[in-house]
């Protein structure tokens, strides 16, 4: 299915946009061109962006549980990162909020037992993703797991992300139409 918005080049600008004075700040959209804004925004308008994101991802996963978001993450990490850190938890956290714009979080726990330093890598995913569509799960996933081998947001971490999934940039962009939605009370997947 080809998308609806070409974000392929629009994904890395830092430019800030006006917006028209009749239009609501899309704050997770800040960094878009204003003609991605502007097609959203009248999507939104229309109350047509719900329905754009059904077409695109009908059904929600069934991913309910920490071990099966566990299972389901290590068989992303043994695809395409077999060789790095392993990690000894991923599971769904309550507390993590949208406030920040995260839904997941790395952590590497390093702790010092005796003469022995034990490290561990954790993930905690928002439990708000526990009813989206597996896409959207799985680019959070990605973002997540490749921060065991990038820790910073530059260039050769987003070439990794988009090598454990081809859409990564597309996928992350609908996440941010979705968190649109939920803000304004429009949540197609509740």
């Amino acid at each position: 299915m080809v998308p609806l918005f070409n974000v392929k080049n629009q994904h890395l600008k830092t430019n800030f946009i006006k917006f028209k004075s009749n239009m609501q700040p899309l704050k997770y959209l800040a960094g878009y061109s204003s003609d991605i804004q502007d097609q959203v925004q009248s999507l939104i308008d229309q109350d047509k962006l719900g329905q754009f994101l059904l077409k695109r991802h009908p059904e929600i996963h069934a991913i309910r549980t920490d071990k099966a978001l566990y299972d389901y993450t290590i068989d992303i990490k043994n695809q395409y990162l077999r060789k790095s850190q392993p990690l000894s938890k991923v599971i769904f956290d309550d507390k993590i909020s949208l406030s920040h714009q995260a839904l997941g979080l790395h952590s590497y726990v390093a702790r010092k037992q005796g003469a022995k330093l034990k490290a561990k890598n954790e993930i905690r995913i928002s439990s708000r993703l526990k009813k989206v569509p597996e896409g959207l799960l799985r680019m959070v996933v990605v973002h997540e797991l490749a921060h065991l081998k990038e820790k910073d947001h530059n260039k050769s971490f987003y070439q990794l992300c988009c090598h454990m999934d081809g859409d990564y940039h597309q996928l992350e962009f609908e996440l941010r139409l979705l968190l649109t939605l939920i803000d304004a009370g429009k949540n197609p997947y509740s």
